[in-house]
């Protein structure tokens, strides 16, 4: 047997001003913190991986190892496997293989999203480093922004093609328009 990702065989898909591309973050682990232990674990956190717990609608660290927030009581690790120490303060969930994630990047990044998201996208309103559990389209998903034109967007592996297609009709509508 061959571990495929949740997309394999995409290639990178660029129209107008927007690019999708599947993205590989390494180990994912939710990281659910028992009662109490919230500010120990994000200094357990600060101390083993180099970044705070993340404070709700937002993530820390960097390409590599981030912190995401993933729901009320819930953190998503991506990147490094979870240091030993943290099981003292939350339970550890492996969900390396539970997930689709791809980017989207570009000028028009933002313009494709909002087609199928309910959150204000806006650069003043959704900045760098916020993230949102929403609908996006008729999946729940996790949006990331990453940088000035650049979104990491989560759904749950059995929708990576829906979202895929999603994406790229998306994609499709917003370069038409941009035409002259």
């Amino acid at each position: 047997m061959m571990a495929k990702t949740p997309l394999e065989g995409m290639e990178p898909l660029s129209l107008g001003k927007a690019t999708l591309s599947e993205l590989d973050l390494g180990r994912l682990t939710s990281i659910a913190p028992y009662r109490g232990q919230e500010a120990a674990l994000s200094d357990a956190l600060k101390e083993a991986h180099g970044m705070l717990a993340p404070a709700p609608n937002r993530a820390t660290g960097k390409e590599g190892a981030r912190a995401i927030w993933f729901g009320q009581g819930l953190i998503l690790l991506a990147g490094p496997a979870p240091d030993e120490t943290l099981a003292r303060h939350a339970a550890l969930t492996d969900q390396s293989d539970a997930w689709a994630v791809v980017r989207l990047e570009g000028d028009a990044a933002a313009d494709v999203l909002a087609r199928l998201v309910p959150i204000d996208l806006r650069p003043y309103v959704f900045k760098r480093g916020h993230t949102a559990r929403t609908e996006l389209q008729h999946m729940m998903a996790s949006v990331t922004k990453l940088g000035e034109t650049t979104f990491q967007i989560m759904v749950f592996r059995a929708f990576a093609r829906t979202l895929h297609h999603d994406l790229q009709g998306a994609m499709e509508r917003v370069a038409a328009r941009a035409r002259p």
